[in-house]
C-alpha cells in the first residue's frame, strides 16, 4: 500500500469516526439513544439467540471492554500466584483459553504454539457445553469466579452463560495446536475477506495496525501468531469495537477466513 493510499484510508476512517461521534452528540441533545454506543456495549430490543451467543463470546473475551466497565484492579483471587498475566486475569479467556480447553488445550505447559506463559492449571469450559444456563450463571456468581452484579448484570451474565452452554466452537480438527496451521478453503476465505473484512482492514489486511511501525500487528500477523484467537473474534467480534462477526454463518466460513488471513502480509 502506498503512503498516499494509507493516508486516504486512515483519513476516511477518521471521517467515519468523527461522523459517528457527532451523530451520537446530536442524538443525545435530542434525547435519542446513542445507537453507536448501544451497538458497541448494549443490546437490541429483541436479542436473537445468535446475537446472544456472540455477545457472550465478547464478554468471555474481555467483559469490561465489551460492557464499557471499569477494569478490576489487581489479580483475580483464583489466578495462580505464579501466573505471568495477572493484569488480565479477570478475563475468562485468560484461564479457560481461546480454544476453551484450559490446561488441556492451548494453555497446557508445552507443545502448543502459545508456549508455557499461558499455563494456569485451570480446566477449560468444554464440559459446560449444553449445561443449564441458570446453573452456569450461579457458578459465575459464586467462588471461585466471583463476578458481582456491579461488574456484570444478570442480563449480561446470561449472555456469557448462553455462550458457554450453546456457543462454544470446536476447531480442534481445523487448527493445529502445535503449529497453528489452519485447514480451510482459501478461495472461500478470500471471497469472504474481500467482500466483508476488507472494508476496514483493506484488501491486504494492513490498514489496521494494533502494533507499531517497527513491530506491526496486522490481521495477517495475528492470524499467523494466534489463529484460535482470531477465529474467536471472527465469530463474536472484538469487544468494544464496531466490528462485524460471522456468528450467523457456518463455522466453516470463519475457519476459511482464518486460513486465508494467514496468507496476508505480516509486516
Amino acid at each position: 500500500m502506498t503512503a498516499r493510499l494509507l493516508f486516504l484510508s486512515l483519513f476516511a476512517a477518521l471521517l467515519v469516526s468523527a461522523a459517528g461521534s457527532l451523530a451520537a452528540q446530536e442524538a443525545n441533545k435530542a434525547g435519542e439513544p446513542d445507537q453507536i454506543g448501544r451497538f458497541l456495549h448494549g443490546a437490541p430490543d429483541k436479542p436473537t439467540e445468535i446475537w446472544l451467543r456472540a455477545a457472550g463470546g465478547r464478554i468471555y473475551d474481555n467483559w469490561w471492554e465489551a460492557l464499557d466497565r471499569k477494569k478490576p484492579e489487581g489479580a483475580h483471587p483464583a489466578y495462580p500466584k505464579g501466573g505471568k498475566r495477572a493484569g488480565n486475569s479477570w478475563r475468562c479467556v485468560e484461564c479457560h483459553g481461546w480454544d476453551y480447553n484450559g490446561r488441556d488445550g492451548l494453555y497446557r505447559r508445552g507443545g502448543t504454539y502459545f508456549g508455557p506463559d499461558r499455563y494456569t492449571g485451570i480446566k477449560g469450559i468444554r464440559a459446560a457445553a449444553g449445561r443449564d444456563v441458570g446453573r452456569i450463571m450461579a457458578q459465575l456468581r459464586a467462588a471461585p469466579h466471583g463476578y458481582t452484579p456491579d461488574m456484570i448484570t444478570d442480563e449480561e451474565l446470561r449472555r456469557v452463560a448462553i455462550f458457554v452452554s450453546r456457543g462454544q466452537d470446536n476447531a480442534d480438527r481445523s487448527i493445529d495446536r502445535k503449529t497453528g496451521n489452519t485447514r480451510g478453503d482459501l478461495t472461500r476465505g478470500a471471497a469472504l475477506f474481500d467482500t466483508t473484512c476488507a472494508a476496514c482492514h483493506g484488501f491486504d489486511g494492513r490498514v489496521l495496525n494494533w502494533g507499531s511501525a517497527q513491530e506491526p500487528a496486522f490481521i495477517g500477523t495475528e492470524a499467523n501468531t494466534y489463529p484460535h484467537e482470531v477465529l474467536h473474534k471472527i465469530r463474536n467480534a472484538h469487544p468494544g469495537a464496531a466490528m462485524v462477526n460471522l456468528r450467523a454463518y457456518p463455522l466453516k466460513d470463519a475457519i476459511d477466513l482464518v486460513a486465508y488471513a494467514r496468507t496476508l502480509p505480516v509486516k
